[in-house]
């Protein structure tokens, strides 16, 4: 996420009586907010909660043309409540096959009683493949969290930001939706642009429309593919962007947002952030076991599970510590932004995006 330095207001992090403005959010949204940093300020780690949670799928609905988004709503076998969450979570569902994989929550933060996700079919994709042809209503399920790595700050209630533009592509939707709806319900100005290839293949499209002219939304049949500086237009000094969709499209907002001053950018991606500044280093599976070579342009991920299949991993991004392992030797170059200083002193590492810092890395396989 790159966002401009700000000035960093005085109880943000480590006051431990919360304020009176707070305190009255909370009673307008329902839950608390989790603030989201911005450049130059200390990583706010995301909360991570492991909890096990009994669902079954209550309701099933096409959201886009010829099934290929569909929308899961999931509730507590005994229908007791579920634990809250804020705009930007996600939810980890563990298949039924044992994967894991990782949707946003798109309903309403205020019902504590269902959750809904949505799921886009991905040609060749194992995961999302699973979700729509082997979940159906009755469909028992094990899942994990809710976690935020994509939290909304609104402004006036913990961002500096005068106004929020929302860019949306596709299935990014997902997250952005309950985002839109706190904005409204918290009267903080904002505008929203929603791109997809055409208006049959984009989720939740009537919801959408429900907030009339605040929303653009363009398709690449009628308007051709969008230029970074065509999703920021009107956008100026003082706006907080919050983007979910491809990772070209991100790219070319944070081209745009790097030249305008006072402008923030907030971002979650689809697929695994593109290696910057990767430099070959080697992996040694235990002390005196295999070395393989992780090249330049390739994650340590990628590599090893050419070699370990068995290795668990889920997010790829850095965020949700599936893929964790112990460095017994080497000095690491950490990547994720979720890992605390103790869990990096005692030697933890997210071999999905970060690195060597140079030589070997010895891993306790």
């Amino acid at each position: 996420m790159i966002r401009d330095a700000l000035p960093l207001p005085a109880d943000l992090y480590g006051r431990r009586r919360r304020d009176r403005t707070l305190r009255v959010l909370d009673a307008v949204v329902g839950a608390r907010l989790n603030w989201t940093a911005l450049t130059n300020r200390r990583d706010l780690t995301p909360r991570i909660d492991d909890r096990r949670i009994p669902v079954v799928v209550t309701g099933r609905r096409v959201e886009a043309h010829d099934e290929d988004v569909v929308s899961l709503r999931l509730a507590a076998p005994d229908r007791r409540a579920l634990p809250r969450w804020r705009p930007g979570a996600h939810l980890d569902i563990e298949l039924p096959s044992g994967r894991l994989r990782q949707y946003s929550l798109s309903g309403d933060p205020a019902d504590n009683c269902e959750y809904r996700i949505a799921v886009r079919r991905i040609p060749g994709g194992e995961g999302s493949s699973e979700v729509h042809d082997a979940l159906s209503v009755g469909t028992a399920l094990m899942v994990r969290g809710p976690r935020n790595a994509f939290p909304f700050a609104a402004p006036g209630y913990g961002s500096p930001a005068r106004r929020v533009r929302f860019v949306a592509g596709g299935i990014g939707i997902t997250p952005i939706l309950p985002m839109m709806r706190l904005a409204e319900t918290l009267g903080v100005a904002w505008s929203m642009v929603y791109t997809g290839r055409t208006l049959d293949t984009l989720p939740f499209l009537d919801e959408v429309r429900e907030f009339g002219d605040r929303v653009t939304v363009r398709t690449d049949d009628r308007h051709g593919l969008p230029t970074g500086a065509e999703l920021l237009g009107g956008a100026g000094a003082g706006t907080a962007v919050y983007c979910c969709g491809p990772t070209p499209m991100i790219a070319s907002l944070a081209e745009i947002v790097r030249r305008m001053p006072g402008t923030e950018l907030h971002s979650e991606r689809f697929s695994a952030p593109p290696i910057v500044n990767g430099q070959p280093f080697q992996i040694q599976l235990g002390a005196g076991g295999e070395v393989i070579d992780v090249p330049a342009d390739r994650c340590a991920l990628d590599v090893l599970l050419e070699h370990r299949p068995d290795q668990p991993y889920s997010c790829r991004q850095g965020f949700c510590r599936t893929c964790r392992v112990r460095v017994a030797a080497g000095v690491p170059d950490h990547r994720d932004h979720v890992l605390t200083p103790a869990e990096r002193d005692q030697g933890d590492l997210l071999v999905c995006v970060s690195r060597c810092a140079g030589g070997r890395l010895v891993l306790d396989l």
